[in-house]
């Protein structure tokens, strides 16, 4: 059970109080009889993190809440995001395996930086953990400070105790000589007209009686927990990156009339025709004259965004899709869509296969039937040639074979398509037969086309009658696509942090604290958290016009800490 201690002004204490919330009395017995300065820094609350006999509660609270701890914390994430920079980050790379790239690229250091995890630093847990870790110490930190700072913040009392205002670091004491005018207290009319010169210099001044408590800027008080909110929502919308569809960015290939589904998102983006312009001779440099190179001047994708409404991502069949959006994409002037961006930042000319359209030939009778086109790309399950019908039994975008000697594809891009059909129709068998066809002639032969159907499929072969059969892709235009959603979070905490920073340090919180006893003892203390010499000017100004000259000099405190 937490029990309060009571000041002498009648105001309950949490304990570990060191100034009374209300009255400013020192509460430690030791405390009271010393003459040193008066520690300010949170007016002398109590805070959880003092506790003694904590709790485990208390213990991750008291860890959290350390200044230390949090100072550790950062450094420690400096030093993991400086680990990052070392190499290029998996995410910055195209069509590559990240696993054999480091290690050809950079030896053994690469090797061992992509083992550890490195190469994917700002997405790793331990990384995330440690930004949730600072996030926690800044929410730990501001409640641990911020809530007693209000409360005594809240329930200043005007007139303060004495040892409170003499151990401050601005200090004035004198015995005044006033003219008593019948009924009327002069003490409280120089409280009145020390008020008025105060309030002259944009304080808030209350009274009571012979006593003033002046006040301005307290908001300034607040500008470092301001900072914190920032750093926390910043902290936040860093850590929602990690929220599937939040965050994106992959550098895509993507040929001229081939609808592409982006990574975790159900858009498509058609590259529907790709143009270059290179600079003229009398135009480049003599350095790429010499070289005799082609320099592109501009170029640009008219790209057109498509939303998948059904059969998203199926290698078989074709996706339904539907338009949303076009756009010509050049450098710096992207493609955006409900936060999807599009960036050019490069192109290929090496033509691409999209499409072909072979014919079903009787070789014994020369007779052929079709043509019938195929996609590279989602190509269809059924074929019609004729009075004959393929079914595809199996694509494989880029055919290989495993260990074991089995039909297997290297990836999903149509490197070395291979389509195995089942075929059936007049004076075949009514099961059908199988054929496996490969659209490139270099595939045929690798992997000898005619030799795995002729024991299969005797007279019978499907092959293109001419280049007019086939579909080319001139360019392939390379994108950046983006999707960050938490950067409009990211901006909302630097302006907030910012608005903190502006808060404390353009403004200072200044107080003056003023009694008068017996009828003519004076007692001013004042208080800031910086810029001590401008208090003290202002304390002196506000003296000097109710007729006390007081030298600036003279309101420093010689007792020290």
């Amino acid at each position: 059970m937490i029990a309060n201690t009571k000041c002498e002004c009648g105001h309950q204490n949490h304990v570990g109080t060191v100034l009374c919330e209300a009255c400013g009395k020192p509460l430690n017995e030791a405390d009271l009889k010393s003459e040193e300065l008066l520690e300010m820094r949170y007016d002398g609350v109590a805070r959880r993190s003092q506790r003694s006999n904590p709790s485990w509660i208390d213990r991750v609270w008291n860890f959290f809440s350390s200044v230390k701890i949090a100072i550790y914390l950062i450094l420690a994430t400096l030093a993991g995001a400086s680990l990052g920079t070392i190499y290029p980050q998996e995410s910055t790379f195209l069509n590559l395996d990240p696993s054999i790239y480091y290690k050809e690229t950079y030896g053994t250091l690469g090797q061992i930086y992509y083992k550890l995890g490195l190469s994917d630093t700002y997405g790793s847990w331990w990384f995330i953990t440690l930004l949730v870790m600072i996030g926690t110490s800044l929410v730990v930190c501001s409640l641990d400070r911020v809530l007693p700072l209000y409360r005594a913040l809240s329930r200043q009392q005007i007139r303060k105790h004495l040892q409170f205002i003499k151990r401050q670091k601005v200090t004035y004491s004198s015995v005044m000589s006033f003219e008593q005018k019948g009924e009327d207290r002069p003490d409280e009319e120089w409280v009145h007209n020390i008020a008025k010169q105060l309030r002259k210099k944009r304080y808030k001044v209350h009274t009571d009686g012979t006593a003033l408590l002046a006040e301005k800027h307290r908001f300034s008080r607040w500008g470092p927990y301001i900072n914190h909110i920032g750093l926390i929502i910043f902290l936040l919308a860093v850590v929602a990156r990690g929220i599937p569809g939040w965050s994106l960015d992959y550098y895509m290939g993507f040929l001229e009339g081939t609808p592409v589904q982006i990574p975790q998102t159900h858009y498509y983006l058609k590259n529907e025709q790709f143009n270059v312009t290179y600079y003229e001779e009398n135009e480049m440099t003599d350095k790429f004259r010499e070289q005799n190179k082609t320099v592109p001047k501009t170029f640009e994708t008219k790209a057109v965004l498509y939303e998948c409404l059904k059969d998203c991502g199926d290698p078989i069949k074709a996706p339904e899709l539907k338009q949303v959006t076009t756009h010509n994409i050049i450098v710096n002037k992207p493609l955006n869509y409900k936060g999807l961006l599009a960036y050019q930042f490069d192109f290929s000319e090496t033509p691409q296969l999209i499409a072909v359209s072979p014919s079903l030939k009787n070789k014994k009778t020369g007779e052929q039937f079709g043509p019938f086109k195929i996609q590279m790309k989602n190509p269809a399950q059924q074929y019609e040639a004729g009075a004959y019908k393929l079914a595809l039994k199996g694509y494989f975008p880029e055919f290989g074979l495993n260990d074991k000697g089995q039909p297997m594809t290297k990836s999903n891009e149509p490197n070395a398509p291979a389509f195995v059909f089942s075929i059936t129709g007049p004076n075949l068998p009514a099961e059908g037969i199988g054929y496996i066809y490969f659209p490139r002639e270099v595939d045929k032969v690798n992997f000898r086309q005619d030799e795995i159907n002729a024991t299969v499929v005797g007279d019978w072969e499907i092959s293109a009658n001419s280049m007019q059969d086939v579909e080319i892709a001139n360019y392939t235009s390379f994108l950046n696509i983006r999707i960050d959603r938490a950067l409009p979070y990211i901006w909302v905490g630097s302006g907030i942090f910012m608005i903190g920073v502006i808060m404390g340090l353009y403004w200072q919180h200044r107080r003056i604290w003023i009694r008068i006893d017996h009828g003519n003892v004076l007692t001013l203390g004042a208080h800031t958290n910086k810029n001590w010499y401008g208090l003290r000017n202002e304390v002196a100004s506000a003296l000097r016009a109710v007729n006390l000259q007081v030298d600036p000099k003279q309101l420093a405190n010689e007792v020290r800490t």
